[in-house]
C-alpha cells in the first residue's frame, strides 16, 4: 500500500511537471495578446470625434453680408440686416446633402453685430426689423441643424468694433464672458466654439482674458472642443488657404503658442514631435475668395476643392470650409451645386479600395494584430502592429495584386491608429521596387495623390523608415482618382 502511495505521487508530480512543460496548465493557458503601450499625449475623446468628422462648414453671416464688406466698422445701422427669405432649414440641407455632420456660424463678428438677442447690447436683430426685431438667428439655426441630426458651432469674436468698452479691459472681458455664458447656456450641445486673434493695426490695446473665456466654456458645455491658435482642443493651421504643412503633427507645445502671434504660423502648420499636447490642426478656408457673400464672387471650381481636400484632410487635419448664406438669407445655388459636386467627387474617388482584392503581407506581426485589420471599417481601434521595437526598424507592408493583374491608381491612403499617439516619422513607397515618394508624418490620414494622372504596377511597398515608437496602421487604400489631371487620361 506505501509503495502504490509513493507511485501515484510520483506519478501526479510528472504528469504536473509535464503540463507545465508544455503549457497545459491553467495558468500557462494562451492568453489574448495585449495592446502596444500608448505613446503620450493621446486625444481626448472630444477630440478623436471631431477628427472623424474631416469636414465641417462655416456659415459667415451678419451685417457685412448687406454692406458687401469683410469687416465692418461697428458702425453700421442694425436696420440693413433684413434678409427677405432666410431659412436655417436650407442651410441644413445643403449642409446635410455635403456629408457634412457640423456647422459653425458667426453669432457675432468684428462689428459687434449679434444675430441673437443678447440683453447686454441692443446692436442685435432686436434692432433690425427682421422678424419685427423678435427674431434669433441662432435659435433657428440650432432647432434646423438639430432636425437634420447636425451638431453646431459657433464663433464670438473677441474683438468688437461697436461696444464702447472695447479697449478696457476689465470691462469688456466682463462683457464678453457674459455673452459666452448667454450663448452656451441658451443653445445647448454646442460641439465646437470658434475663437481668434484677428483685429485690424488701428484697433484699440486690448488683453483678452482667454483662460478665463476657456475655462468657463469648458464648465458650461464639457464636451466642446474649443478652436484657437493655442487650442486647447483644436488649433489653427497657420494661414486661410485650406492648406496644411507637408510634415503635421497633431501634438505641439502649448507653452510656445499665444492666440494672435503672426510670427508662429510655421509651427502650428507642422506641429512638434516632441509635443507634450494632443492639439490637431484645423484648416479653414472660403469657398469664395471673400468669407461674406458678395454679389461679384464665384465659388472656388471642382478641382481647387479637391486640391485642398488632399492638403487638408489628406495631411491629417480636419477642413472647416466657410459657404455664406447671401442677402434672401439663402445659401446661393451655385454654391450648393459646388458643394454637391464635392461630395460626389470625393465618393466617386474612395468607392473602390483595390487592396481589397489584393494580397498583403507586412514585416512582422504582433499576434492577435494582422494586416487583415487594414482592411476593415473601424480606422481608430483596429490596426496591424508589427513586433515590438523602438521604433527605428525597417517596418513594411506590401500590397500584391493578384498573378496576372495590375493595379492602376494614382491615390494612396494611409491612417495610423492615433488612439494610440502618433507615431510614423518618414515613410516612403515603392512600386514593383522602385521608389516613388519619400514622405514625413500620417496620423489620423494621409492621402498621397501621386504626380502621374495613373500609375500601374503589381506590387506597391509602403514602408515605415523611422517612428516614435512601433508603428500602427489602421488602414490602407490604393485608389484611382479620375478628376486628377483628366486632361490627360485617355479616354
Amino acid at each position: 500500500m506505501v509503495r502504490l502511495r509513493l507511485w501515484r505521487s510520483s506519478l501526479l508530480i510528472a504528469f504536473t511537471l509535464l503540463f507545465h512543460q508544455v503549457g497545459f496548465c491553467t495558468s500557462w493557458s494562451v492568453q489574448t495578446p495585449t495592446p502596444p503601450l500608448p505613446v503620450l499625449p493621446l486625444p481626448t475623446y472630444s477630440q478623436l470625434k471631431w477628427q472623424q468628422r474631416e469636414i465641417i462648414m462655416f456659415l459667415h453671416f451678419g451685417v457685412n453680408t448687406f454692406t458687401d464688406r469683410e469687416w465692418g466698422t461697428g458702425q453700421e445701422n442694425p436696420a440693413i440686416f433684413n434678409p427677405t427669405a432666410l431659412n436655417t432649414t436650407q442651410w441644413a440641407t445643403v449642409v446635410a446633402d455635403a456629408g457634412i455632420s457640423l456647422m459653425i456660424l458667426t453669432a457675432k463678428h468684428h462689428d459687434g453685430f449679434c444675430l441673437w438677442p443678447s440683453k447686454y447690447t441692443d446692436h442685435s436683430v432686436i434692432s433690425s426689423p427682421w422678424q419685427g426685431g423678435k427674431g434669433d438667428v441662432v435659435q433657428d439655426f440650432v432647432n434646423a441643424a438639430t432636425a437634420q441630426g447636425i451638431d453646431v458651432g459657433i464663433y464670438l469674436s473677441p474683438w468688437d468694433r461697436h461696444d464702447p468698452r472695447y479697449g478696457n479691459d476689465l470691462l469688456y472681458n466682463q462683457y464678453y464672458l457674459a455673452q459666452l455664458q448667454e450663448l452656451l447656456k441658451k443653445y445647448q450641445n454646442v460641439r465646437e466654439i470658434w475663437f481668434d486673434g484677428a483685429k485690424g493695426a488701428q484697433a484699440k490695446n486690448m488683453s483678452y482674458y482667454f483662460s478665463d473665456w476657456f475655462f468657463m466654456v469648458k464648465e458650461l458645455q464639457s464636451s466642446i472642443n474649443i478652436f484657437s491658435d493655442a487650442g486647447p482642443d483644436v488649433r489653427w493651421v497657420g494661414e486661410e488657404t485650406g492648406s496644411a504643412g507637408y510634415t503635421c503633427w497633431s501634438t505641439i507645445n502649448r507653452t510656445s503658442l499665444s492666440i494672435g502671434n503672426a510670427t508662429i504660423t510655421q509651427y502650428l502648420s507642422t506641429g512638434d514631435p516632441k509635443g507634450t499636447d494632443w492639439l490637431p490642426a484645423e484648416c479653414d478656408v472660403s469657398i469664395r475668395p471673400g468669407w461674406f457673400w458678395h454679389k461679384s464672387e464665384s465659388p472656388k471650381k471642382l478641382s481647387e476643392l479637391l486640391d485642398i481636400y488632399y492638403n487638408s484632410v489628406g495631411r491629417n487635419c480636419v477642413l472647416l470650409l466657410n459657404v455664406p448664406p447671401n442677402t434672401s438669407g439663402l445659401i446661393t445655388d451655385v454654391d450648393a451645386q459646388r458643394l454637391k459636386e464635392f461630395r460626389s467627387a470625393i465618393s466617386t474617388i474612395f468607392h473602390q479600395n483595390l487592396v481589397e482584392d489584393c494580397a498583403i503581407k507586412v514585416s512582422s506581426q504582433r499576434g492577435g494584430f494582422g494586416p487583415e485589420n487594414m482592411l476593415d471599417s473601424d480606422h481608430l481601434w483596429s490596426y496591424w502592429a508589427p513586433e515590438d521595437d523602438d521604433g527605428e526598424k525597417d517596418h513594411w507592408i506590401e500590397i500584391c495584386a493578384k498573378e496576372g493583374n495590375f493595379l492602376r491608381f494614382n491615390v494612396i491612403r494611409i491612417q495610423e491608429a492615433i488612439g494610440l499617439g502618433q507615431r510614423i516619422k518618414r515613410h516612403e513607397i515603392y512600386v514593383d521596387g522602385k521608389l516613388i515618394l519619400k514622405a514625413t508624418t500620417v496620423g489620423y490620414k494621409r492621402l498621397h495623390r501621386l504626380d502621374k494622372a495613373e500609375m500601374q504596377g503589381r506590387v506597391v511597398r509602403i514602408r515605415i523608415r523611422k517612428a516614435r515608437a512601433v508603428p500602427l496602421i489602421s488602414s490602407i487604400g490604393l485608389y484611382f482618382d479620375p478628376f486628377w489631371h483628366a486632361k490627360f487620361i485617355v479616354t
